[in-house]
Order: C-alpha cells, then sequence, then structure tokens
C-alpha cells in the first residue's frame, strides 16, 4: 500500500520505518527540513535501537522516502497522522498542529485520484477529538477517519510498533473501508496473532489515556510506600516483590525511585486531568492530581538527602548525577527527573557534572549550571555524592571498588533501587536508597 506518515517526531518516524518494514511504500512528511534532509541521509535524529539499521534499510530498497511539501501525499492510501499535541499551559492538549494537519489534507486530498483515501490519527487526544475531527471531514465524502492510538515504549519502540501487543481501531459505526484498510496495512501483525480490537471514537482515545493515566498511578503509589517505607524502617524492594506476586497486582511498575518523566506519562495524567473537567467528571479524577504531585515529590528526595547529609550547605560540593535521559535507552530528556534533580542541586550551589551514554548531545548548550561530562570515569573523579538518576546497563554494572579509587568521599544516593547495597556497603559506601532504610538489605 502506499502510506503516508505525517509528522517525524519520535511515534511518526518509528511508525514510517515500521511500515516501510512491512512492505508499504512510504513517504515521511514533516515541516522541519533539518530532520527530512537528517533523515533522508540514514541519519537518526534520536537514539531508539534498531531505529537507525531499519532506517538505512528502508532507504536502501527505496520504499522510503521524506519530503516537506504535504501535497506529496496526494495519491497515498492511508495517511497516519502522528504530529504532537504539547502540554497547554492549564494541562490540556494543545491541538493546533492536528488541526493544522487536517486543513492542509482537505485541499491536498479534495483533489486526489483515490476515489476513497484513510486518514488515520496516532496523536494521543482528549476524547471526542475523533469525532470532531470526523465532522470536519465530511465535506469530502472520500475520506474516512479512523483513530489508533499507539502504545510503544522509548527503547523499545521499533519492537513495540512491530511486534505490539494489541491494535486498537477507533472507527465510525459503519466504517467497514477503516477496518479493512487497517488490516491490510497491519496484516503480517495480525497474521502473527496480535489481538484486534475494534471499538467507537471514543473508546479508541480512551484507551491510551487510561492505560498511562494507570501505570503513573502504580507508579506514584509504589512511590508513595516508599515514603512510608523511609519512615518505619521497611524496605520497599521487598514491599513491591510481595505484592507484585499478587496475580491481581503483577510485579511490572512497581520499582519505586524518583519518579516517571518522559514526553507521554506526566503530560497525559494532565490532559486526562483537563479532559475530564471539560466533560463534567472532573471529581472522579482528582486523585490523578495527587498522582502527578507524588511524582514530582520524589524527585526532590535525592536533593534533600544531600543537603542532610551536607549539613544544608551545598555550596561547591562536587556532585555527580548519572544519567540525563528521562529513562534509559533513550536519549530523551524531556521532563526529566534526572535534569530536574540535577538543576535543583545546582540552584543550591553545589558543582553539578552530568553524565549519560546518549543523551549528553541532547543537552548540550541548554544548562549553563550543568556540567557535562561523556567520559563515565571522568565524570566521577573527585566527587564527594554520586546519585543514581537514570538506571542505564553501565552505571548498574558498576564496580563499586573501582569507584571508590575515583570519588573524593564514598556517598551514593540511588534514585533507581537497582545498587545492591550490600556490595556498596563492602566498599566502604555510605548509600542511600528511596524506601529504603539502613537496615536494608541487611538479611541478604
Amino acid at each position: 500500500m502506499k502510506i503516508s506518515v505525517i509528522g517525524l517526531g519520535y511515534l511518526g518516524a518509528v511508525h514510517a520505518v515500521c511500515m516501510a518494514e512491512l512492505g508499504h511504500d512510504v513517504v515521511g512528511i514533516d515541516v522541519d527540513t533539518e530532520r527530512i534532509a537528517k533523515l533522508e541521509r540514514g541519519e537518526a535524529p534520536f537514539f531508539e535501537p534498531d531505529f537507525p539499521e531499519k532506517l538505512s534499510a528502508a532507504l536502501e530498497r527505496g520504499t522510503l522516502r521524506f519530503s516537506a511539501d504535504l501535497s506529496d501525499v496526494r495519491e497515498c492510501d492511508v495517511h497516519f497522522v502522528c504530529v504532537g499535541t504539547p502540554q497547554g499551559s492549564d494541562g490540556s492538549a494543545d491541538l493546533g498542529a492536528l488541526h493544522a494537519v487536517r486543513e492542509g489534507l482537505q485541499k491536498v486530498l479534495a483533489d486526489s485520484t483515490r476515489e476513497k483515501v484513510l486518514v488515520v490519527g496516532k496523536s494521543t487526544v482528549p476524547v471526542g477529538t475523533a469525532r470532531g475531527l470526523s465532522e470536519a471531514f465530511a465535506e469530502l465524502p472520500n475520506i474516512e477517519l479512523a483513530w489508533n492510538p499507539e502504545f510503544l515504549r522509548e527503547g523499545y519502540a521499533v519492537k513495540d510498533t512491530l511486534g505490539p501487543d494489541r491494535l486498537v481501531y477507533g472507527v465510525h459505526e459503519d466504517q467497514q473501508f477503516s477496518i479493512a484498510h487497517l488490516d491490510a496495512v497491519y496484516a503480517p501483525i495480525l497474521e502473527a496473532g496480535t489481538p484486534r480490537l475494534v471499538y467507537g471514537y471514543e473508546s479508541a482515545e480512551l484507551v491510551k489515556v487510561s492505560a498511562n493515566a494507570f501505570l503513573a498511578t502504580k507508579i506514584s503509589f509504589v512511590n508513595a510506600v516508599a515514603e512510608m517505607c523511609e519512615a518505619t524502617g521497611a524496605d520497599v524492594v521487598e514491599v513491591a516483590e510481595a505484592i507484585g506476586l499478587d496475580e491481581r497486582i503483577g510485579r511490572r511498575f512497581l520499582k519505586a525511585g524518583i519518579g516517571f518523566g518522559g514526553g507521554c506519562l506526566p503530560k497525559d495524567v494532565r490532559a486526562f486531568i483537563a479532559s475530564a473537567e471539560d466533560h463534567g467528571v472532573g471529581d472522579s479524577f482528582e486523585f490523578l492530581r495527587n498522582v502527578d504531585r507524588i511524582n514530582q515529590k520524589r524527585r526532590a528526595r535525592p536533593v534533600q538527602l544531600a543537603l542532610e547529609h551536607f549539613g544544608g550547605n551545598l555550596a561547591g560540593v562536587p556532585i555527580t548525577v548519572l544519567g540525563a535521559a528521562f529513562k534509559p535507552y533513550s536519549d530523551d530528556v524531556r521532563d526529566s527527573p534526572a535534569i530536574d534533580i540535577a538543576l535543583s542541586l545546582a540552584r543550591h550551589g553545589a558543582d553539578v557534572r552530568i553524565t549519560d551514554p546518549q543523551a549528553l548531545d541532547v543537552v548540550r548548550g541548554r544548562y549553563e549550571e550543568l556540567t557535562l561530562v561523556d567520559d563515565l570515569e571522568e565524570a566521577m573523579s573527585g566527587a564527594r555524592l554520586l546519585i543514581l538518576a537514570t538506571e542505564w546497563q553501565i552505571y548498574r554494572d558498576l564496580d563499586p571498588e573501582r569507584v571508590a579509587e575515583l570519588v573524593a568521599e564514598r556517598v551514593v544516593i540511588d534514585g533507581r533501587g537497582v545498587f545492591d547495597l550490600a556490595r556498596w556497603r563492602k566498599a566502604g559506601f555510605e548509600i542511600m536508597a528511596l524506601g529504603r532504610g539502613d537496615r536494608a538489605g541487611r538479611l541478604a
């Protein structure tokens, strides 16, 4: 099939490459000409495992091209809209880019030779958006609109796109054309046994934000438990392990630490609250405000621990933050807890060095108050405090004996709950782990 992907941010670029991988003829569209040029050269505009290889392969096959001209989509059968819906000042989603694409497509597709075309929204939007867009497209009888939310995880985006745990189609009540075309697009995925769920627009829109809000709630819950553990001497790792064995709860997303970040969960939680208020049910989602508040609060905990350790004065104290990306296997620093912590330490006067295997180029030049260090050992040399903020494997594998030779003071704050406490203590470190008191790890 001939497919267009409009919007080549993280979601759109991955989707375009993966659609080409499935055997379709794909054109990717974006207003950012520098991004277009980079993709045309086979250069990934972000770090994502497997993406560069599949991009290069698609370009070599000739099944993927890029353009800044929306008119280049005119003869495509299916149009995926993947533009951003950033958070507005009131927490609601800004749909400006989405409506701009809708207006552009109406002009371009008005004289398409295709008897019928399918426009598919993939952006995360407030419930009701798809129906409104469908009504706007109604003036062109050759257009059908479907909604097909994505559920990819950064660091696993290619895998999640080519092998998702479900496909959700949001369609108008009588849109068999939409269903048939989406089935054709995803034929190899469906043949592999992936569940296909066909719903109305509203249900499809709510699936994505509901899933993200639930995951955020689970993370904030275990972080609230971590606070209780710190207050009582319990170990959140032990508590989470035990409750996670309850099949009603499950073990995933029960890792306490400095909370979640990125471009999805924080934004989607706030947008969900705003949408609920718009629909008159805001009171029922008041708890999500606490989910957001708890998440933000946990970012402050490492700074609080640092202040307590140094007697309330961080002026000139050399502190190294291990990690800048909001999660490992990504260079995304949007709403990153690691960056927030580093900046807060700097505001308290600390001499903050930050290191990351992939994200430093993204933040370079943004924060004058932070010293970016590419080499890990150099970053740790002379530090009086190390803070683990992003759980990259290279940090999980650190040898505390070697680290002890580099640092000026053997103090560590484990913000992700991944260090072997006994091993670091054996190397002479004072290690503070969120949700884990002094007795934590002593029975191991």
